[in-house]
């Protein structure tokens, strides 16, 4: 495949609406694709990347700031100029651009004892190894929770060891582990019980599990103030852990763990005096990348390391639960962060939401790929039901959500609204009104029921922590989680009274979410957008949260074609200036105005602003502009 240019072209006004004519020679420059605002930040808040200020979804448009002398040194160092200016953006050295283009764990996986309670944890777990006693699982219902699960249940499994398994119901137990679901495990024999992505808060059904003599372990990575009662609560947001590992999911967490009690069997001879082999722990990152692009954590620096090498073990479909949701969704290697973030992960999570909440973490942990196919099946039409569920509360939402355009915040919520779908509700009206959703559904038939909510938050508001407040108030019957989100139960009659409350405490936050607008890496023009230069980008990926896939604007293209496919998409064929045209997609656009205004402007020329990515679907190599937003290129 041949290399990208080298070169590129800077602008010198990005304000006016029309680029400037360009030169024989500085269009050939341009074909780098990277055709940059001026030599400097964006300079006044009244500049717009081609002077679009109000797109044809409603937003203005600007540059990110580059900081030109990094990207110039970062072009000396070996990087190609669109990569040097998009690592720029990014803040990494020329002395780092290696390791950050290829992360690796031996480079960034700290030594699991660093984190708080960890070798006191390990060192239990490896004796109940060691004596055979029977150890419980009790892990959340979310893909964090199910692949954290799977990761223990596996890693037993491949020393020859079993565990017992329960995922609480949504329903009817909630979040994390009830006194029932404990007393239950403890009768049945359980002397070890280890908790994965909760347990942090429950302090009253593990002080029990304490007193019945049923050792606790907690592998969490909720915010909490206070330690629960048990043996040991290794948590990177725990009060005191020091690790510096905030933004570690459950499952990293989880991986974490494993590598410590292998050690400790492998320095204490447990492998060779049993004639067992170790666990290829690296395999096991399939698991850890899905859970940490589902539950959607920054991918920076270690978790990076987890998504790059984990798509690389998926890629291998050696675990029969991920190749049986690939042959169900036509899901075809390599892999990417949005096959885990939107072909994978729903389908687990849907068994939480909608169905039996185990069936994630029974389907990850399967070794039988008939059992994997009846699973993913399952989890399949349960994915299928939620999403019918979900298209009808999110319309009456919707409208209550208007009614709310002035407020801060939206809390919202609804008769007979299914709580497995409220999280993926307030997310969607979050993304919607650029602010934070809380909402709640009321399920039981008393005159106060209490209702389960999920909220999703915006830069600079901490959800989790306003929601926590909120329970020790006494306002909600329950609450936790992180700052971008957080679950909570509520009685109905105290709907008002956390209406006040958020009022009080989101209204004096700093709210980064007023701006409405695009923030654009740079300019490409359609002969710049190759197949190698899409290459050069998944370079610096994976994408994702606190990572952001690039977003580029291709200016004065005109679009030759637009017209709407599979009945929600809006497919176009834009021409650019330089004569090359190349193909664009608005996903679920069709009734957008984004879409209608596409369709519109078929004959004419427009702004596009979108993510380049490879498109092999026919078996040509070749790319396509997934389109976030477009504007019209004549006055």
């Amino acid at each position: 495949m041949a290399d990208p240019p080298s070169s590129g072209l800077r602008w010198t006004d990005c304000s006016t609406s029309r680029p400037p004519k360009l030169s024989a020679e500085a269009g050939a420059q341009a074909l780098a694709g990277l055709i940059s605002p001026a030599a400097g930040p964006v300079a006044a808040p009244a500049q717009f990347a081609l002077g679009v200020e109000a797109s044809f979804s409603g937003l203005s448009w600007r540059m990110r700031e580059v900081d030109r002398d990094l990207a110039r040194e970062l072009q000396l160092a070996g990087c190609s100029a669109p990569l040097a200016q998009l690592l720029a953006t990014r803040g990494v050295a020329p002395g780092d651009a290696a390791r950050y283009l290829d992360p690796k764990l031996k480079h960034l996986l700290p030594d699991p004892d660093t984190f708080a309670h960890m070798s006191a944890a390990a060192v239990r777990f490896a004796r109940a190894v060691e004596q055979q006693e029977t150890i419980a699982v009790l892990a959340d219902y979310d893909v964090d929770g199910a692949c954290s699960a799977a990761l223990i249940l596996g890693w037993l499994k491949s020393i020859g060891r079993t565990a017992l398994l329960h995922v609480p119901d949504r329903l009817t137990e909630g979040y994390g582990p009830s006194s029932a679901a404990v007393k239950n495990l403890r009768e049945r024999g359980a002397s070890l019980l280890v908790t994965l992505d909760c347990g942090a808060a429950a302090h009253t059904p593990l002080a029990g599990a304490a007193v019945s003599g049923l050792d606790v372990i907690v592998l969490d990575h909720h915010a909490v103030e206070t330690n629960p009662p048990v043996l040991a609560h290794v948590n990177p947001n725990g009060p005191d852990d020091r690790s510096g590992h905030r933004n570690v999911c459950a499952a990293g967490l989880t991986f974490l763990f494993l590598v410590a009690v292998q050690r400790l069997l492998r320095v204490g001879g447990w492998f060779s005096q049993n004639q067992t082999g170790e666990s290829d722990l690296l395999e096991q990152l399939d698991l850890v990348a899905l859970a940490t692009v589902a539950d959607v954590v920054p991918l920076t620096g270690l978790n990076r390391a987890f998504v790059r090498q984990g798509l690389r073990s998926a890629d291998r479909l050696r675990r029969p639960g991920l190749a049986a949701l690939a042959r169900l969704a036509n899901a075809n290697p390599p892999f990417s962060v949005y096959h885990l973030g939107f072909v994978f992960g729903p389908r687990i999570n849907a068994g939480g939401r909608v169905g039996r909440c185990d069936l994630g973490a029974r389907l990850l942990s399967s070794g039988d790929a008939q059992e994997a196919d009846m699973l993913a099946a399952e989890l399949d039409r349960h994915n299928r039901e939620r999403q019918s569920i979900e298209a009808g509360i999110l319309r009456t939402a919707s409208e209550i959500a208007a009614q709310q355009r002035e407020n801060p915040f939206l809390l919202i919520g609804g008769d007979g609204w299914h709580p497995g779908v409220v999280g993926i509700i307030a997310g969607r009206l979050k993304d919607r009104h650029a602010k934070p959703a809380l909402v709640a559904g009321f399920t039981d038939a008393d005159d106060d029921p209490i209702g389960r909510g999920s909220a999703r938050s915006v830069a600079n508001v901490d959800l989790g922590a306003v929601v926590r407040a909120a329970y020790a108030e006494g306002i909600l019957d329950a609450g936790g989680g992180h700052a971008m989100a957080a679950g909570f139960s509520i009685r109905r009659s105290r709907m008002p009274e956390f209406a006040d409350f958020l009022s009080r405490r989101i209204g004096a936050a700093p709210r980064a979410d007023l701006p409405r607008e695009w923030i654009i890496d740079a300019l490409l023009s359609a002969s710049a957008a190759t197949t190698g230069f899409a290459d050069e980008i998944e370079r610096a990926g994976p994408f994702g949260a606190g990572n952001p896939e690039p977003l580029f604007m291709m200016p004065e293209m005109l679009l030759v074609y637009a017209g709407v496919v599979a009945d929600t998409h809006v497919r176009v064929r834009a021409v650019g200036r330089d004569g090359q045209g190349i193909g664009g997609i608005a996903f679920r656009a069709a009734t957008s105005e984004l879409g209608t205004a596409l369709l519109n402007a078929r004959g004419r020329r427009v702004h596009l602003l979108g993510r380049l990515k490879r498109d092999d679907y026919d078996g040509v190599p070749k790319v396509q502009l997934h389109i976030e937003d477009a504007a019209p290129a004549e006055a």
